[in-house]
């Protein structure tokens, strides 16, 4: 279906075909230079590290908590409320998921409270999603970890340029990872990042990023080594050429994009504000934020299910051309969770009853408020149908 209003779209111009044009006449594509300098340009955002490119967002979190050492029976406490990746990341190291709830209608990032309740023997580390591109509570999900020493993964694929109290999301745990998917902020169309302060920490996901091999072909290529040695299990995890340069222009960018998204935000907010039925999470909280969705959550008051107003709901924009998603489905209520990790419903009320209810708008760069404002009355217009 061809939308008109699409849930996201990519801002690409002519500066990006010139450059993945030298790219490929070049003649160089794995993994080698451009991708240095997209790493380098990514720190530099970031602040003082290092930067990891890999092949996607979930490269970066199953090599992040690889790097941990984790091994069979640990167990990671993360939210249920977030793309399934998240919790997959955990199950690729052989570590059990432990799913904590979300702190509720107004926030729908994870409970540090939650989380400390969740906390046992075996726990070895914290996974936060800042949902959105709205930072988790992460001095007290900080504190919490220090006092257990437990460290802290950030996935910060909805939070480039996100700031929690003037630093950078992806920079507050001991690992921060990105997605550089086509729906992000930041666009390769596949593609992600770690970003880390341990030296040791990155030695270890840049090796294990490929293969294992302590050289790279674009080092052998270069002079530097002839031959390699395997020095732990790897994977093959590398970003292209192509995709580092689409990086390096989009990260140019994306503080520019995100200050155009903010002022869609605004427009929604404005336009949907009081609307009985509809109620907008996160409105406490002041960025600078990446604004990566906008979500709304639909009640469907004394007779109706909030599914049911959001499904109608749903339906009605789609035959307007308008696209539109739930982010997330809860990840402990999958069949292969269910199954594996014993999970069921009601085990985490508050991210069950938001995922019943939560619906996400279009929001990307090529969208101007006009745009918001329609949609917005078309959203209005089709609740008061049913409340």
């Amino acid at each position: 279906m061809r939308w008109k209003y699409p849930l996201s779209d990519i801002d690409l111009g002519k500066e990006e075909e010139r450059k993945v044009l030298k790219v490929l006449r070049s003649r160089w594509l794995s993994t080698g230079p451009v991708t240095e300098r997209f790493e380098k340009a990514f720190s530099e955002f970031l602040g003082k590290g290092e930067a990891i490119a890999v092949s996607n967002g979930t490269a970066a979190l199953h090599l992040a908590l690889a790097s941990l050492g984790l091994k069979e029976g640990d167990e990671v406490i993360l939210p249920s409320f977030t793309f399934v990746a998240t919790a997959n990341a955990v199950l690729y190291n052989r570590a059990k998921p432990i799913f904590a709830d979300i702190l509720g209608f107004e926030d729908l990032n994870i409970s540090s409270k939650e989380i400390e309740k969740k906390i046992t023997q075996k726990t070895k580390a914290i996974v936060v999603m800042h949902y959105g591109g709205y930072p988790c509570e992460m001095e007290a999900v900080l504190k919490i970890a220090n006092r257990y020493g437990l460290p802290v993964v950030e996935d910060a694929a909805h939070a480039p340029g996100s700031e929690y109290r003037g630093q950078k999301c992806g920079t507050l745990g001991r690992l921060g990872c990105f997605s550089f998917f086509s729906n992000k902020n930041l666009v390769t169309g596949e593609g992600g990042m770690v970003f880390t302060r341990d030296q040791g920490l990155a030695r270890r996901i840049r090796t294990m990023r490929s293969h294992g091999m302590t050289a790279l072909s674009w080092d052998k290529f270069r002079g530097h080594l002839s031959s390699y040695d395997i020095e732990v299990l790897g994977y093959n995890y590398r970003i292209t050429e192509i995709q580092s340069i689409l990086g390096l222009a989009q990260l140019k960018k994306l503080e520019r994009n995100n200050r155009r998204r903010k002022k869609l935000v605004e427009a929604y907010r404005k336009g949907l504000r009081g609307i009985p039925g509809i109620f907008i999470p996160s409105l406490h909280l002041e960025g600078p934020y990446s604004y990566h969705l906008f979500s709304i959550l639909l009640d469907g008051g004394p007779k109706r299910r909030a599914s049911f107003l959001r499904d109608q709901l749903m339906n009605h924009l789609r035959d307007l051309g308008i696209q539109t998603s739930i982010h997330y489905p809860p990840v402990h209520l999958f069949s292969l969770y269910r199954k594996q990790l014993g999970c069921k419903t009601g085990m985490l009320p508050m991210t069950e009853a938001v995922s019943q209810r939560v619906m996400t708008l279009p929001l990307h760069p090529r969208m101007d408020v006009n745009d918001v404002k329609w949609i917005a009355q078309k959203v209005k217009e089709i609740v008061r149908r049913w409340i």
